[in-house]
């Protein structure tokens, strides 16, 4: 009986605040079993806004979600859309991952007015299966709205915003600080804290390491000397009273 009931709570996708496995729509995993494990259902959500927190590029914020990319790009015939990303994701990267580079499309808006609207328009369109923003400045029912719009859509709404973020509350259901591994120079894992979920409090640190073709530990330059040059006085140096120039002689005034 016990376990009819838990199958029916389970396929109903009906939420029970005392489990974390309480997400009926969901991606089947993030590709990190680690992060699996704290996540409600398992896996990254279907639909609903989502929020990376970090105050660094380049630390692997989006090698986090490309084995989720990759697979929505391979089994759903939707774009992947990019609005005003700060850098362009590497193609030979996400197409070594196993995305497909034809679904992905980038938006540049012009005002916050039009990037606030592509947003939404996008979400509620059921053309994308994720939407991927790097918002400046953005409101709580500014969050709310699209909120709506990616539940219409069945969309997955990915924002990256700073570290600060986090200090005040936020309508985005799942929410996730993100920080360099240690230590810095190895650019092959990622610390990750779940600060907001369905159904389970605040996590504990989770170190998650990549095995993709970019685990290339970085130069370490603390150690690097450089040998540092003395200046030399302009009045000191010479300079020669004429100077050749296709086989003749030139003075300098």
């Amino acid at each position: 009986m016990t376990e009819s009931l838990n199958n029916l709570l389970k396929a109903t996708g009906l939420w029970r605040a005392s489990r974390i496995d309480c997400e009926f729509k969901r991606h089947p995993s993030s590709g990190f079993a680690e992060l699996d494990a704290e996540l409600p259902g398992s896996g990254w959500p279907a639909d609903g806004v989502t929020e990376l927190l970090h105050d660094q590029y380049g630390i692997g914020e989006f090698r986090l979600l490309t084995p989720s990319l990759a697979r929505l790009s391979q089994v759903q015939a939707r774009w992947l859309l990019l609005v005003s990303p700060p850098y362009i994701p590497y193609p030979p990267a996400l197409a070594q991952a196993g995305v497909d580079l034809s679904r992905i499309v980038i938006s540049q808006p012009k005002s916050p007015r039009d990037y606030l609207w592509v947003l939404e328009n996008a979400l509620a369109s059921k053309s994308c299966s994720t939407v991927i923003a790097w918002p400046r400045r953005i409101l709580d029912k500014q969050i709310r709205r699209l909120q709506v719009a990616s539940r219409t859509g069945n969309t997955w709404c990915i924002l990256f915003r700073p570290e600060a973020a986090g200090i005040n509350a936020s309508p985005a259901e799942l929410r996730l600080r993100l920080r360099p591994g240690q230590p810095r120079h190895d650019n092959s894992a990622l610390e990750v804290r779940v600060l907001k979920r369905i159904g389970g409090w605040e996590s504990g640190d989770i170190r998650l390491t990549f095995a993709d073709q970019l685990h290339r530990p970085m130069p370490d330059f603390s150690e690097m000397v450089v040998r540092q040059v003395e200046a030399v006085p302009l009045e000191s140096m010479t300079v020669p009273d004429t100077v050749p120039v296709d086989g003749r002689t030139y003075e300098y005034q």
